[in-house]
């Protein structure tokens, strides 16, 4: 009865998140002789909710194979998640498709487009000296050994021994990482707290002594940036440690922690169901507290004029990682939004998502991260999970789709900004996910498993091409640092081994070096389009493009040699040999440059 494609520009333009005002046209093709008035029908969604916002109708511009050619065209003035839907008459109606619409004064920071991000688990990275040596840590000697996992004689997993990774190490491998190409080094947390991985913070406005000090994190973000690097850090501001300033469970700190008393100043900050030992924590995990993300005083706290954020984007840093951004509340989003912005217009705020960002349901509230008032970008998982589906399965259906989808929905700004992950300290790592046969179910199997020689080889093929997909496609690849190098492990903590200095996969590193330069020397990728070519089960290719160049790449996961045809004559990229018809070979990519 009619037609209409969500994903083509001739239906809906322009695609992606649509500006706050600007035009949008909307066509639909309906089968002639079917007497209708098309209108167009839209709601704006709230919550749990759809309030009717207007309805539009269509006018009849011309005739097309047997349909009649409908258009419209308006806009929205009001940010927010919208629907529409087409109305042809009382009983019939289409499905409803969504429409992102961003504030006008919505940006992203350019600078970060283009470039890589490098994740590094601080402990585990690369060691320079001890800073800090106490009773209540384990100081390991064996770089490289396996991470303690199983649980001591009280049944507790502290996850206190220490490989003696730190900022100054961090800093010596500076012209590492900038011939990896690096342009972003992601931290993960570094604030004064107890376990190696720093999500149980003690205190925002310490460096933890074993990581270093203020004073170094400022070096590092200078020497970083003649290097053309710069620092974010990893905020986690849903909740604290038990043992930290604020709570002061354990009574480590001189100050009077919630848990000690209710004229504590920080006991709004958290929730107790019954005081003092019943209170509110993540995942229930009790050393992790929850923070009452509506305590002026804690909004103050981070948010301020001279609050946590301000102080450490003073030293240097260029913007935060936000841990479990979905609970973080809308309103203090905008808040955090405002004031990193405020002191620094270009830095950048990135969230953790693990789903489609643009309508995000989280604790009955929807989420306005691409709205214009909190995010830049987010944790690209939907991308992570579509290229692995690629190839492991050899299907390109869920990565096609997973990209149309957020070319759609995503405000072209997030889009050039994604951070675009394979590994990251929460997953296992890519190589040992593609080179495995099987998962094993327990930790001490995780512990003993390595990959065998054919199945490194086979590993390796997989993530040649997956990470051809992850530094090509839209958005910014963020490394985890020693998948560069062939790093392998299963989940946490198997995931955070000790970087193999001296011990690196030259082969993958190679890979990896020379996908950074040609990312470098494209500018394609900080200012160009995207557009699939091809998605045929086994065989994806698509475009990256600007007015300047055009990129093309393909992929054949299929069994057999393919042909790939072009319009245009095109030179493969390392050769200056040109040509319009292209073999590509079972299980092998190609990368193709315009003349």
């Amino acid at each position: 009865m009619y037609i209409f494609d969500k994903q083509s520009e001739f239906f809906r333009f322009p695609q992606g998140g649509i500006k706050s005002g600007d035009k949008i046209a909307l066509k639909l093709y309906v089968k002639r002789n079917f007497v209708c008035s098309p209108k167009v029908f839209i709601e704006k969604r709230q919550d749990y909710n759809k309030e009717a916002y207007n309805n539009i109708n269509m006018e009849w511009i011309g005739t097309e194979n047997n349909y009649d050619l409908y258009r419209t065209i308006f806009s929205i003035n009001e940010y927010g998640n919208y629907y529409y839907s087409f109305i042809l008459d009382e009983n019939n109606h289409s499905e409803t498709f969504e429409l992102l619409i961003y504030d006008n004064d919505y940006k992203t920071p350019d600078w970060i487009k283009g470039g890589i991000i490098y994740h590094i688990f601080v402990d585990r990275f690369y060691k320079s000296k001890i800073f800090k040596k106490n009773d209540d840590i384990i100081i390991r000697k064996d770089w490289g050994g396996i991470p303690n996992y199983l649980p001591d004689e009280k049944g507790e997993i502290k996850n206190n021994d220490f490989f003696g990774g730190n900022l100054e190490g961090i800093k010596e491998k500076l012209p590492y990482l900038s011939n990896l190409g690096v342009t972003i080094i992601y931290l993960s947390p570094i604030f004064e707290a107890h376990s190696n991985h720093k999500y149980d913070t003690s205190d925002y406005l310490s460096i933890d002594p074993m990581f270093g000090s203020e004073k170094i994190l400022k070096e590092l973000c200078q020497e970083a940036e003649i290097h053309g690097i710069s620092i974010i850090l990893d905020g986690v501001f849903n909740h604290t440690g038990s043992n930290s300033i604020y709570f002061n469970k354990q009574g480590s700190y001189k100050s009077v922690g919630a848990y000690q008393s209710k004229e504590s100043p920080y006991f709004d900050w958290y929730m107790f169901n019954k005081w003092n030992d019943d209170y509110a924590c993540w995942w229930n995990i009790k050393i992790l507290p929850t923070i009452n993300k509506a305590s002026k005083s804690y909004i103050d706290f981070i948010t301020g004029e001279n609050g946590v954020l301000a102080h450490w984007q003073e030293v240097g840093i260029k913007g935060w990682r936000l841990d479990v951004a979905d609970e973080l509340p809308n309103d203090f989003l905008n808040k955090l939004r405002s004031s990193v912005k405020s002191n620094d217009k270009e830095a950048c705020i990135i969230g953790e998502v693990w789903e489609d960002a643009s309508n995000k349901f989280a604790y009955s509230k929807l989420k306005e991260y691409f709205c214009g008032n909190q995010l830049d970008s987010v944790t690209n998982y939907p991308l992570r999970n579509s290229i692995m589906d690629y190839v492991i399965k050899k299907d390109c259906n869920s990565l096609y789709e997973t990209m149309q989808l957020i070319i759609e929905k995503y405000p072209p700004q997030t889009v050039n900004c994604l951070m675009n992950i394979l590994g990251t300290h929460d997953t296992a790592r890519i190589l040992t996910i593609l080179g495995s046969d099987t998962v094993p179910t327990n930790k001490i199997d995780m512990a003993k498993i390595e990959l065998t020689n054919h199945q490194l080889e086979e590993g390796i093929k997989k993530l040649k091409i997956a990470s051809l997909l992850q530094m090509t496609l839209p958005g910014i690849p963020c490394i985890y640092y020693g998948d560069e190098v062939g790093l392998e492990g299963w989940s946490d903590p198997f995931n955070r081994m000790c970087f193999p200095w001296g011990n690196e996969n030259k082969e993958i590193s190679a890979h990896y070096k020379s996908l950074a330069e040609f990312r470098k020397n494209n500018n394609v990728f900080s200012k160009g389009k995207y557009k699939c070519m091809l998605h045929e089960n086994s065989v994806f290719a698509f475009e990256r493009y600007n007015v300047e160049n055009k990129i093309f790449v393909a992929i054949n996961m299929s069994q057999s040699t393919v042909t790939i045809k072009l319009k245009e004559d095109m030179k493969e990229y390392g050769s200056t040999n040109t040509n319009n018809n292209y073999e590509l070979e079972s299980n092998m990519y190609l990368i193709l440059c315009s003349i």
